[in-house]
């Protein structure tokens, strides 16, 4: 099993952080290591724990999100969230995974952070020994666990309570989370193009900035995730 995403909520409005944390509570593998109402309760957060990913608010008190953000490890990766879009240029100035602007919705919570995982998750620098050898993991299909070969796996895709695996012997239907099947894949040979897609990176056969095309089929490239599928496509031209 992959280790939980670690991350903390910073946000001077109570309200705030208890939507906050309520929506990360539906995420299997995201923990939250704590909740801070300012600046300077997050540095000694961060100062006493690891942390991935922080979500943070820009218009607090005292120290802004976006100084604070300026002065913390680079390693920590930052999700602006806040109700003012002037400082999404900013925000993206710094490096930032993502920037949601107040209302959030679970939906929009739950693109952001696969965003995040797509590119920076401990799963894809931690991906054990094991896995790499075996090259294959095993599914449950009526019943029965299943070999399922990495080299055959074309796209993945999400429906309801189940997801459809399209291989090069056919395809292959079992009842998982594409979140969880997503962490126990190399990220070297899959990614994460969509909420309701995983594609085979040498699979496939043309791209543009809105789809990807395997075996004639157009499989879309949704926009929370498009600059990362970009930014990772650029290392193969």
């Amino acid at each position: 099993m992959s280790r939980k995403i670690k991350c903390i909520i910073v946000d001077d409005e109570p309200v705030a952080l208890d939507i906050l944390e309520n929506h990360l509570s539906k995420i299997d593998h995201i923990e939250v290591i704590g909740r801070c109402k300012n600046a300077t309760e997050a540095f000694n957060m961060i100062n006493s724990n690891t942390i991935d990913l922080i979500f943070l608010d820009i218009n607090m008190p005292g120290i802004s999100g976006i100084s604070f953000a300026k002065s913390i490890n680079k390693e920590i990766k930052i999700i602006f969230t806040t109700a003012y879009r002037e400082y999404a240029i900013e925000g993206f100035d710094l490096h930032a995974v993502d920037y949601l602007l107040k209302p959030i919705s679970f939906e929009r919570i739950l693109d952001a952070v696969n965003n995040f995982q797509q590119v920076h998750s401990p799963s894809k620098s931690e991906e054990s020994q094991e896995n790499k050898a075996a090259n294959f993991i095993f599914i449950k299909i009526d019943r029965k666990m299943h070999k399922l070969d990495f080299d055959k796996i074309m796209w993945i895709e999400s429906l309801s309570d189940y997801l459809k695996i399209e291989t090069t012997e056919g395809t292959k239907v079992t009842r998982e989370t594409i979140s969880s099947i997503e962490s126990k894949l190399p990220g070297s040979k899959f990614m994460r193009i969509h909420r309701s897609f995983i594609i085979a990176i040498d699979k496939i056969e043309s791209y543009s900035n809105e789809e990807v095309i395997i075996q004639n089929k157009s499989i879309p490239i949704s926009r929370s995730y498009k600059d990362q599928v970009l930014k990772i496509l650029e290392k193969f031209q």
